[in-house]
């Protein structure tokens, strides 16, 4: 199967998802390899269970998805969601914060997020929320989120705005250097969207249509 499936962070954010639900991602996840699954953090110790074994990441969200609590407060939510078995972090930045113009405490609510991942040995994302933004914004939050110790940026929680689009994906590549990585997020739901992504500078693809988009390559042969 197209190695777009390993890009893959099958994802279910969905606040009304049940037990069953995540059992079946886990199981989804297996069935197709993707590399990664995408959850809230009070779901990581069934997900653990679930896939044991089988060296899928669990990638939990962080301050999601509107990114407002304290710093503190998200440098804890790492702590506790790698201590649960989470191996990678995916944090909301602070919007607000960026947009009234105090990069110091942007700078510092990534690093707190940052450094508690990399003490633990694993990767943090940082979800920018590119539909919100301008792409002088854009530029400047990659470059923020580099310079704190980012080792993805991301455009989207999926949860505000129209998602990820293919330019910001392209800008963000372009902002920022070769060490960090792009995962793009939020409305993709096919093979062709998620193709265009990876073309555009995309390491990583957050969908939770992971099921369709390997149908569609099942479909092509």
């Amino acid at each position: 199967m197209d190695s777009i499936v390993k890009k893959i962070d099958h994802t279910l954010l969905k606040p009304g998802a049940r037990e069953e639900d995540l059992k079946r991602l886990c199981t989804e996840a297996k069935q197709y390899g993707f590399t990664a699954i995408a959850i809230n953090p009070c779901w990581i110790p069934l997900c653990k269970k679930e896939l044991e074994g089988t060296g899928i990441l669990i990638v939990a969200t962080v301050g999601f998805p509107l990114g407002q609590m304290l710093t503190e407060t998200k440098a804890g939510e790492c702590e506790d969601a790698i201590n649960a078995g989470a191996g990678e972090i995916d944090m909301v930045i602070n919007l607000g914060k960026l947009l009234s113009g105090d990069e110091d405490y942007v700078f510092k609510d990534i690093k707190a997020a940052a450094d508690c991942c990399h003490r633990r040995g694993i990767k943090c994302k940082v979800i920018l929320e590119t539909a919100l933004l301008t792409e002088g914004q854009i530029v400047r939050a990659c470059e923020i989120a580099e310079k704190a110790g980012a080792d993805y940026v991301k455009t989207s929680t999926g949860f505000n705005g129209p998602g990820a689009a293919v330019e910001h994906v392209r800008l963000m590549r372009k902002s920022c250097g070769s060490a960090v990585k792009i995962k793009a997020a939020g409305g993709i739901r096919s093979l062709s969207q998620a193709r265009a992504m990876v073309e555009a500078g995309a390491d990583r693809i957050g969908t939770s249509a992971g099921l369709a988009i390997a149908a569609e390559l099942e479909a092509e042969g």
